[in-house]
């Protein structure tokens, strides 16, 4: 029941405290948790981006919705994926996995190649589609393993993903953005939310008996 106590422990934090910083270990461990991350194929379309400069945190700001969680917080991981499959991509995966594994490179020639007839014929805002949903599953682990450190946290969507692909350079390293994860710890004067009750949908309406 330890993760379950974790999850209800957390909450989408609204202000960070900008004199608490997250230790090294704790980021990297939080890290550790979305490099983990179960993905399709186990291809990892994804890469996470660390943001502690403060001065890189001000050029961010740009089109956040909330601005001051972004300045005020410890670090931004951002989530960016990959912003299309290519052939070379997929074998740099697997040859690395037969390698790790000890297996002769090409063992797994037969399942890329199907990989790439599907994905290669794909326009590319339909493989970003694809790829982006990936850096959910991490985002999630992220979080719970935040949770387990007691590290407050807010998942963001709202924010320009052409200011932060702008300002990271995203594009020269074939990615785009998804999802912002501020870390940090709130600040519970300012956080409205942190008094208010945890609400969820009764279990009953959330899961769906087939029976």
């Amino acid at each position: 029941m330890a993760l379950i106590e974790d999850l209800n422990w957390r909450h989408a934090v609204k202000a960070f405290n900008p004199d608490k910083k997250v230790s090294e270990e704790n980021v990297e461990k939080i890290i550790e948790a979305a490099r983990l991350a179960p993905t399709s194929s186990g291809l990892q379309q994804f890469r996470v981006l660390k943001v502690s400069n403060q001065e890189i945190k001000e050029k961010l700001v740009q089109g956040a919705l909330n601005p001051d969680s972004m300045k005020d917080c410890s670090h931004v991981l951002v989530f960016a994926a990959w912003d299309r499959y290519t052939a070379e991509r997929i074998d740099k995966v697997f040859d690395y996995t037969t390698e790790e594994r000890g297996l002769p490179k090409g063992r797994f020639n037969s399942y890329t190649d199907q990989l790439k007839a599907i994905y290669l014929n794909q326009p590319a805002e339909e493989n970003f589609a694809h790829t982006s949903r990936q850096s959910y599953i991490a985002l999630g682990l992220a979080m719970a393993q935040a949770a387990e450190l007691k590290v407050d946290t807010c998942p963001a969507e709202g924010f320009s993903t052409k200011v932060v692909d702008e300002v990271l350079e995203l594009e020269k390293h074939g990615l785009k953005s998804v999802s912002l994860l501020y870390i940090g710890y709130g600040n519970d004067e300012k956080d409205w939310i942190k008094p208010m009750k945890k609400v969820r949908i009764p279990r009953d309406e959330f899961v769906i008996d087939v029976e």
